[in-house]
């Protein structure tokens, strides 16, 4: 075989394998396509559902000791948002939010009173990540100018949401959850092949502080 023809024959052998990848991606992008539409709808449907129903909420608390007021999940909404990809407009992610309110009523003000650095950050961390509105006042030993212990001044009304990424290249969607179990986020990834009305239960379940096995 000559060198051209070796040459011809390497660039055939290319042009296949990337004809196949080209099949396994376009494969690999439709069913991504099609499972983010169903979260998108599933996150429609459950959002009209739940805004009717204000569930209650999961336990929060700030300190670890010092417990909020019984919680209702509220004012639920849903929202999608795309990007281009190869020339073609795809979905970036599906989002599902939601206010907690107290059960009672209106929020009112809590107080915690941390001493130690180690849990005035695990505070400040859950008041962070709930987008609690706070006010941080310190409290010094006089003539010293040492910090004694430090007010947090709170009201009880956070946020939660759902966020599904895609990820279309490799099949796959990336699940961001906050606080539905209190304050936390916790991140999860599931191949596009196993998003259906059952696992979407589940992840409903756990929006709803009910036992579930999505995590």
């Amino acid at each position: 075989m000559s060198f051209l023809n070796h040459l011809k024959s390497q660039a055939r052998a290319l042009q296949s394998l990337r004809t196949v990848q080209e099949q396994h991606l376009e494969e690999r992008v439709e069913a991504t396509e099609k499972a983010c539409r169903l979260i998108a709808y599933y996150f429609e449907e459950l959002a009209q559902q739940l805004t009717v129903i204000q569930p209650p909420g999961p336990n929060f608390t700030v300190d670890g000791k010092t417990p909020w007021p019984a919680m209702r999940l509220v004012g639920f909404t849903a929202d999608a948002r795309r990007k281009r990809l190869r020339d073609h407009e795809v979905y970036d992610y599906v989002a599902l939010g939601w206010s907690v309110a107290p059960k009672g009523g209106e929020p009112v003000m809590g107080v915690v009173v941390v001493n130690f650095p180690t849990d005035m950050k695990r505070v400040e961390e859950r008041l962070g990540m709930g987008l609690v509105q706070y006010d941080r006042e310190e409290v010094r030993i006089p003539d010293k100018n040492v910090l004694k212990e430090v007010h947090y001044k709170y009201r009880t009304q956070t946020r939660g949401s759902v966020t599904a990424t895609a990820d279309h290249e490799q099949g796959l969607i990336h699940f961001r959850l906050a606080n539905t179990h209190g304050f936390e986020v916790v991140q999860t990834t599931f191949q596009v092949s196993r998003i259906g009305h059952e696992l979407l239960d589940e992840l409903a379940k756990r929006v709803m502080a009910q036992p579930s096995v999505f995590l």
